[in-house]
């Protein structure tokens, strides 16, 4: 069975990260959902990226805080795609977790997203997009999601738009 892994840093990082749970779950994708750290846990970080590979899991989506490297320890252990998602905490609200997530040796990609609930989103309709390549049936609920999101926006400046004529 495919399904997408979300990887975390800490429990703390839950409340973002359930974002992407939200966008799978609309799209009904399977999916595992885990606490692990790269540096508190390396070893539960190691077997559990061998073993979703083995099971079936075709996108890591990795959020992490501070140092954040999580992401680049997955990308490490898999060749499948590693999608990073920065944790807004720590002195710099993010943007020490941006930097660490998105400077990545070259040979060892991490798509790094934005920092927060909007990169935990687009976390996973990346994985989504990914997917929707060997997926046709995916691809046409992406492509009808894409329509509804442009309608929404149409209704609400509805609601408040002025012209003039």
């Amino acid at each position: 069975m495919r399904f997408v892994s979300i990887l975390m840093g800490s429990k703390s990082d839950y409340d973002i990260m359930k974002e992407a749970v939200k966008v799978l779950e609309k799209f009904q994708i399977p999916y595992e959902l885990i606490i692990t750290s790269a540096h508190r846990t390396p070893e539960r970080t190691h077997n559990y990226v061998k073993e979703a590979e083995e099971r079936g899991a075709k996108v890591f989506i990795c959020g992490a805080g501070m140092a954040a490297h999580l992401a680049g320890v997955v990308a490490s252990l898999t060749t499948r795609p590693v999608i990073g998602v920065p944790m807004p905490s720590g002195m710099m609200d993010g943007l020490d977790a941006l930097l660490s997530t998105v400077q990545m040796p070259g040979g060892m990609p991490v798509a790094t997203l934005a920092v927060g609930k909007a990169g935990a989103k687009n976390a996973a309709y990346l994985a989504l997009q990914i997917l929707a390549n060997s997926d046709d049936e995916l691809k046409a609920k992406l492509e009808e999601d894409r329509i509804a999101q442009a309608k929404k926006v149409e209704m609400d400046s509805k609601e408040v738009e002025v012209r003039l004529d």
